[in-house]
């Protein structure tokens, strides 16, 4: 069965120093974090706060070519949840057929808040989700991603700014 969630904000983990996003069930107190990274949590943030910019950004690009395509997002699901990893789908609609795309939750979230899509949440999910490793890290070999490890590590809420809970 999957549940209706809306966004209701952004905040920080205070172990990790990892973004997360926190849908809210419309029907229930039903809550779920998703942790993201900074750049997805950057792209939610200006979209909840309707930031214009003079270029479109990533998610704004992709939200303009569906438009050129003749796609339209009928709404997003975030639908398993695996070593601590969560998964989501984007549904299209395109001449009139469905298409179901896979996609990060954070990247997903994304657009459906720029097209105006319904968010959903499997029931499955919420259930795993009560049993998630918090502060569980994989271990990182590739320098790049070291150094935007080290980066996001020390970021303080205040780098959200009213994204704070």
């Amino acid at each position: 069965m999957l549940r209706e969630m809306k966004i209701t904000g952004l905040t920080m983990d205070p172990q990790t120093n990892t973004p997360i996003v926190v849908l809210k069930d419309t029907e229930s107190d039903a809550v779920l974090p998703i942790w993201i990274g900074l750049l997805e949590a950057t792209a939610i943030a200006t979209e909840l706060e309707k930031i214009q910019f003079p270029r479109p950004m990533t998610h704004d690009l992709i939200k303009n070519l569906m438009s050129h395509l003749g796609a339209t997002v009928d709404r997003v699901e975030v639908c398993d949840l695996r070593d601590n990893t969560f998964y989501a789908w984007i549904y299209l609609m395109v001449q009139g057929k469905e298409s179901k795309i896979d996609a990060r939750p954070s990247d997903a979230l994304a657009i459906a808040l720029r097209t105006s899509a319904r968010i959903y949440v499997n029931e499955v999910v919420l259930e795993k989700s009560k049993k998630i490793e918090t502060g569980a890290k994989a271990e990182i070999k590739d320098e790049e991603a070291k150094k935007w490890t080290d980066i996001l590590e020390n970021l303080s809420p205040e780098d959200f700014g009213k994204y704070k809970m």
